[in-house]
């Protein structure tokens, strides 16, 4: 490990703060605006799933390079690289938007998916020394700055829709943000040795024959699922299910990432407390609570605070599975790209799965997804426990 100073690790943590926060704000840039998205596109339901699996499947499948790529190029450049790649797949987009074409939004949202893969797996890996470093628990600070960033993505998604402002117009100047924001944030990363991070294809093997690694990943998919629902369908949710405006829809998103926020901000107080497992059981049970509100609530501002609840308790699980994953730090990237491959799934399988039941039913009863999903969770909580503390009731 390259010895750093202190200075330089407190820079280097706000310089990985900035990149989870860009991270979300090019995410939720445009999904505050799904619902504009589909009708301009004149989408179904069921095709907005699909639109949404373009992203994931670009997502899920560079994955399988993250773990290589930001051992050869170091998290800096593997986090810039992602970002350039992301920011292509927005300005696609917007063209896709402009020519009325799925076909073409489609192909762009995959380009999107697949510079975030990497550009997670970096970060994450950085973030995870910076703890290390640190000496305390920051992690969940870390993914609070991603929900900052979804926070500020989806206030600006409900100002431009409110003001009628092209969707897209919004995503490209969303893509400069992004390409500026990261080149300046990753010159503060902490310095990467010749030879300190893993390399070869053995150790990506034994990550995925590590049972451990393996359970924490379910457990992140599962995490993953409860938190990318909300993400993609809670606009809808309220708009097509509870009878609200495109704005409100908005504000909806707004709430549950805000949520997130406050959650991830907090968390670390509970976490020292509690330790890992008693405080993802206590999330997974918040979040059921939400999302039966989100669902069975009447007044639009009881499903606020379902939205409120569901954030909450959804806030602490992927950020505690990285954390899991990257004990071991000669370890960390190979592993952490096995959780995130395994948690990916979850953004694969979860839009179309949702636009399916939602087409067959209604969208609040396809919601009804997640409890499975939390179930799994409270279960495999116990796979994150940290090495070398005793196994507790």
């Amino acid at each position: 490990m390259v010895v750093v100073s202190e200075l330089g690790v407190q820079r280097a943590k706000v310089a990985v703060a900035v990149a989870f926060a860009v991270n979300g704000l090019a995410i939720s840039s445009w999904l505050s605006r799904v619902p504009a998205v589909r009708d301009q596109l004149e989408l179904s339901t069921a095709e907005v799933g699909l639109l949404l699996l373009c992203l994931s499947a670009g997502a899920v499948s560079a994955l399988v390079l993250s773990g290589p790529l930001v051992t050869r190029l170091g998290p800096g450049r593997a986090v810039l690289t992602g970002a350039v790649v992301v920011a292509v797949g927005l300005a696609g987009l917007s063209l896709g938007l402009a020519l009325g074409s799925p076909v073409v939004a489609g192909v762009f949202l995959f380009a999107f998916g697949a510079g975030s893969s990497p550009w997670d797996v970096a970060m994450n890996v950085e973030a995870a020394d910076v703890e290390r470093r640190l000496g305390r628990p920051v992690m969940p600070r870390f993914h609070a700055g991603f929900s900052l960033g979804t926070v500020a993505g989806a206030g600006i998604g409900a100002a431009a829709a409110a003001l009628d402002v092209p969707v897209a117009a919004q995503l490209v100047v969303t893509a400069a943000v992004v390409v500026v924001a990261v080149l300046v944030a990753v010159r503060r990363f902490l310095p990467v040795a010749p030879g300190e991070v893993e390399t070869g294809r053995p150790r990506a093997r034994d990550a995925w024959r590590d049972r451990r690694t393996v359970l924490i990943g379910l457990f992140v998919l599962a995490f993953a699922l409860t938190e990318g629902v909300a993400n993609d369908w809670i606009a809808l949710a309220l708009v097509d299910g509870h009878g609200a405006t495109e704005s409100l829809g908005a504000v909806g998103y707004g709430v549950f990432v805000a949520a997130m926020t406050i959650g991830r901000l907090t968390g670390g107080p509970a976490l020292q407390r509690w330790g890992r497992v008693p405080t993802l059981r206590g999330g997974a049970a918040t979040a059921l609570v939400g999302l039966l509100l989100v669902v069975f609530g009447g007044p639009v501002v009881l499903v606020l605070a379902g939205a409120a609840l569901w954030g909450i308790g959804a806030a602490l699980g992927f950020p505690l599975g990285m954390s899991a994953a990257a004990d071991d730090p000669v370890r960390a990237a190979s592993r952490v790209a096995v959780v995130s491959s395994i948690g990916y799934t979850a953004f694969l399988a979860g839009p179309p799965l949702i636009g399916i039941v939602a087409q067959a039913s209604d969208i609040l009863r396809a919601l009804l997804v997640v409890v499975v999903a939390l179930a799994v969770a409270f279960v495999l909580a116990g796979s994150t426990r940290e090495p070398g503390t005793a196994r507790t009731a």
